[in-house]
Formats: C-alpha cells, structure tokens, sequence
C-alpha cells in the first residue's frame, strides 16, 4: 500500500462512516466534516480548502458601529421590516460609488445575507407569471443557491458558461428564454467557484436578453469588486463594479457583507431592487396576494414571513462600513487582498507539480487571482481527485456540485494558512510522484 501523509485504512474508514458513496455529490458540509474527523484521528493538519468562509478579522468600523447601537438599546426593538433608514440611504449611496447605478433607497432591503436575499427573490420572482416557474442558473454557481430552490419546490435549469463565453453566450441564453417559463436568471460576478469575470459585453448580451423576454436578472455579488486585475475601489470613479444593471432595468443585486466586509457571523446583506421592479405589478403576485408590486411583496410578504426583518444592530454596523467605504475613508478591498495573494502562491504550487488550472481564462486575459480558483489533474475526474486528496492532507470540493461540466475540483485561498505553503508543496511533491501520468 502506497504510504500517504494520511492513512489510506483510517482515511477509507472514516469515508465509508461518513456514508458519502459518491464524491461529486458529496456536500461542502460532508467533506468539511470528513477532514475534520480525519484531522483529529490522525494528528494531520489539513490544508482545508473545501469552505468559502471569510478567514480574516470583521471590519472594525463596522465592529464598533455595532457596539454603539447595542449599546443604544436597538436589541429590545424589532427592525422596521423594510430597513432601518440609514441602511437604505448608505446602500443606495454605496451602489452609486462602487457599481455607478442608480437604485433608491426604498429598493434598497436589508437581508440577513445573500443566502436569504436569494431565497426571498427566487420565491418572488416564481411567483410573477404562473407559466414562469423556472430559475435559470449560470453556472458553476454556489450550489446551496439550487438546494434552495429544491426547498421551495420551485424548478431550475443550468448551463455551464465554460464554452459559451463572449460571442456564443447570447444564443445560449435565448435558447433558454425564447420557452417562455423562465422567471429569472442568476449568475455570480466574480463567480464562485471559478473566479471567472463576466464582461462588459457579454452583461450587456444578459441585459438585452432579459429585456426583450421580460425576464428578471438577479446579480450575486457576493465578492463585491474583487476582482483584483483592476482597482475597483475608489468611490465615485470608474472602474466601477460591472453589472447588469447599466443593461436592463429588471434586476436585483445582491450584496453581501460576508465577504467584502469580513461580516459573515452577522448575516447582513443588501437586496438592491431596480427602480422599475420595485414599482411593477406582476398579474401572479396581484392574484396571490391582492395586490402589490415586486418590491413590496419582496418586504411585506416574502421576506416578513421569512425572518420578520434583518438583525437591528447588524444593520447599523453594514450602514457604517458602507458609508465609510463611499466617503473614502475606508478602503474596503485593502483588507481583503490578501485572498488573491493567497490564490497566486496557491496556484503555482499546484501548477509546479503537474495539476492544471480548469477554468484559465477570462476570453482573452488569465482568470483573475481571488478568493476562489479551479484545478484538475490529468486522469483523474473531480469525484476520484477529491477522494484522492483527503488522503494527502487536502480538502476541497468537486465542481461537479457547482453545476459545472468540467472535470476537477474548487479551491478556496480562505482557510489557508502562511505556514502550510510549504507543506501543501511538499505534500504535492509526493502526490505528483505517487500519480505519475
């Protein structure tokens, strides 16, 4: 038996107790647990690149804007369930500094994360037209989005993006929509797992698409700005964030506090409605409900069914990180750099010892280095890589839980730390020796 850092035996048995049969629909949470077991049993230190979790300390301006507003007593009062005031104006500023579109604050909705912002859009959006009861995901995407959707027991449909970039998106996405029963579209940017950037052009070609077949875009903006070939921090300049948004006026942006901010314990995040589908009726929601638009069904109904508001003093505490990143004084993406440092170290590595890089490149530029990035080995598919990996002391997930096509694994820089650089190469080393190809 080939000697690994991990006991092959140990490893193997903790894999058949945790009951996972098939590693390309094994969950985050299954391999997460897995390596953990595995850590424990053997006194190995895993290199734990399967949960994209923010590794880094929460933004102090919004630690002790939080602070302040405990201590002013918030705790004792529910939230207005349409947002505290100042969050909605410093989210409709933040959006004009950093993505340079205009949403006003009454669409601007406090969520307690993306997680919940999406859940409450699918939900609505489904609800629009009876004949539109599908969500289609541009895919690879964050697969916990489709566990919701099999929750509500709403439909969704997928494609991978990988071979329908540029020229060759929009047929793609017509074929789709031309059908009549999607509701929505939704895709991440910078998208998780690849880290892949979608162009000015190719958001324009999902602007116009939704336009002409009535189809609302929600745009996950969960890595707000980090896309690190470009500065995209400076407010009220361009670069601005790309979006959807400067392309069809049916669109929800989802911005999260979690990775940007460094804030995911509080779950805070922004629900940014478009002017225009805050203010439409939809004939399902009129029959479902009696009346309203998207934006108040959003907030009145979905939403106060669901959690009745969004945490008090977590709002106050994404209103100050915001306001402090649109005045200048708090240059957000400083903070969270570091990712893509990771990323680059991380990639040559594994690039030196024979694995390759599955999603490369954004059309005609190397994929950016961020909080993500892909790699697949000659020979071996996702599932048998994953599987092959625990017993070298590595964790990540296969993308085929994504929603992807291709065949290898999603790496997150967020867990890692300085100290296992040398180990992850020298454990490399020994994994490329023992899988010659």
């Amino acid at each position: 038996m080939v000697n690994t850092p991990v006991d092959r035996q140990l490893m193997d048995d903790i894999i058949r107790e945790s009951g996972v049969t098939d590693f390309s629909r094994a969950t985050i949470r299954e391999i997460k647990a897995m390596a953990a077991q595995a850590e424990k049993a053997s006194g190995v230190s895993f290199v734990k690149m399967e949960m994209g979790v923010p590794g880094l300390p929460p933004s102090q301006v919004g630690v002790a804007a939080e602070i302040d507003a405990l201590h002013r007593g918030v705790a004792s009062l529910y939230p207005d369930i349409n947002g505290e005031p100042v969050l909605k104006t410093e989210a409709s500023r933040f959006v004009r500094a950093f993505v340079g579109v205009d949403v006003r604050p009454e669409g601007c909705v406090p969520v307690t994360g993306s997680m919940q912002g999406t859940y409450a859009a699918f939900l609505t959006c489904t609800q629009c037209h009876p004949e539109r009861d599908t969500i289609l995901f541009i895919d690879p995407g964050f697969p916990v989005q489709k566990q919701q959707i099999v929750v509500m027991g709403a439909k969704y449909e997928t494609f991978d993006v990988y071979n329908y970039r540029g020229d060759k998106l929009g047929p793609k996405l017509e074929s789709y929509l031309k059908q009549g029963h999607i509701a929505a579209v939704i895709y991440s940017n910078p998208n998780n797992p690849s880290w892949i950037c979608l162009k000015e052009d190719e958001l324009q070609t999902i602007g116009q698409m939704a336009t002409r077949y009535d189809v609302i875009v929600l745009e996950d903006l969960a890595y707000f700005a980090m896309d690190f070939r470009r500065d995209l921090g400076h407010p009220f300049t361009a670069p601005y964030q790309p979006t959807v948004a400067r392309y069809t006026d049916q669109y929800v942006l989802l911005i999260s506090g979690s990775k940007a901010f460094s804030y995911a314990g509080q779950r805070i995040g922004v629900a940014c409605i478009s002017d225009r589908l805050y203010h439409r009726a939809f004939p399902g929601l009129t029959a479902r409900y009696g009346g309203g638009t998207f934006g108040t069904v959003f907030i009145h109904r979905v939403l106060y069914a669901l959690s009745s508001g969004t945490g008090h003093s977590a709002q106050y505490a994404l209103a100050a990180m915001m306001r402090a990143a649109s005045d200048g004084t708090y240059r957000f993406l400083d903070d969270v750099r570091v990712y893509g440092e990771r990323a680059h170290r991380l990639k040559n590595i594994f690039l030196s010892h024979g694995f390759y890089l599955v999603y490369d490149k954004d059309l005609d530029e190397p994929v950016a280095d961020g909080f993500y990035f892909t790699i697949g080995y000659p020979g071996m598919t996702g599932a048998e890589l994953a599987r092959e990996l625990m017993y070298y002391g590595v964790s990540a997930i296969p993308l085929s839980t994504t929603g992807s096509c291709q065949e290898g694994l999603r790496a997150c820089t967020s867990f890692v730390r300085d100290d296992q650089y040398a180990v992850l190469d020298e454990r490399m080393a020994l994994f490329a020796r023992q899988h010659p190809y």
